[in-house]
């Protein structure tokens, strides 16, 4: 039986990491385990994850109603989405919301992570979708993210952030890292102009890696295709480059990836 009370304190720990890498500010992002088929813990609203104690985590039911936890506490409205999570998907016993920076940019951009670069990540989280936006704290958000969490553990939200999937709390949590570390790669190969895509030979090596790993999940294949005129021999000599030049460069890749 899972002991209730060391999960509250992996809450503190797992958000006081999410709030020390930037992946949150202020009182953004949360956080839930499923504790069994009716009861789940979650993170209080209105709360840094920076400074968050055991106390303040909160229990509640498959409908959102608050079971025990310190009355000067109330989950997230966001807890909705976590809630059917857990429905749609009765493999997942953990879900983190955040806004890491760098896949947040790419959301923004309208821009998925869909494309095979990093082992990694394509082992990990796969292909990144965007769910189109919905308005917050409203199901709007659940409505329009549950075609991609039935098919992916890491699904970027509209202008709104990312949520991961895990089989458990530290799972879900690695997976938001893999995550930000992913988009943040790609955004600097593409101020360098070029985006190296792993071909479908790779990727398909990469996914049987999974089985052998016994790695839970699903993640959706990323996308092999190479990127339109991305030959180094395409790209300009150093001495030659200059800013202009690299946001240049830039703009093309994007472009690129846009139409990818």
């Amino acid at each position: 039986m899972t002991n209730e009370w060391e999960l509250k304190k992996l809450f503190v720990e797992i958000g006081r990491r999410i709030w020390t890498r930037g992946f949150v500010a202020s009182n953004d992002g949360n956080m839930s385990v499923r504790l069994n088929d009716r009861e789940i813990l979650t993170t209080p609203t209105g709360v840094s994850k920076g400074f968050m104690t055991p106390e303040m985590i909160i229990r509640c039911d498959m409908a959102g109603k608050v079971l025990a936890g310190d009355s000067r506490y109330r989950p997230s409205s966001e807890v909705k989405m976590h809630l059917d999570v857990y429905k749609e998907r009765p493999d997942v016993n953990a879900v983190v919301h955040a806004h890491p920076q760098y896949a947040t940019s790419f959301e923004v951009a309208g821009i998925p992570l869909n494309k095979c670069v990093l082992p990694e990540a394509i082992i990990v989280i796969g292909a990144v979708p965007i769910a189109p936006y919905g308005l917050p704290s409203t199901m709007e958000i659940p409505d329009r993210a549950r075609p991609f969490i039935k098919t992916s553990d890491a699904i970027l939200l509209e202008n709104h952030g990312a949520l991961t999937l895990g089989s458990s709390l530290l799972n879900a949590y690695h997976k938001m890292e893999t995550l930000e570390h992913t988009a943040s790669i790609v955004w600097k190969a593409i101020q360098l102009g070029n985006l190296n895509v792993l071909p479908e030979e790779e990727r398909d090596r990469l996914m049987t890696l999974r089985d052998k790993f016994r790695l839970g999940g699903r993640v959706a294949s990323c996308d092999a295709t190479p990127m339109p005129g991305s030959e180094r021999e395409s790209s300009p000599a150093p001495d030659d480059v200059d800013e202009s030049t690299i946001r240049t460069i830039a703009e093309q890749v994007i472009a690129r990836l846009k139409r990818n």
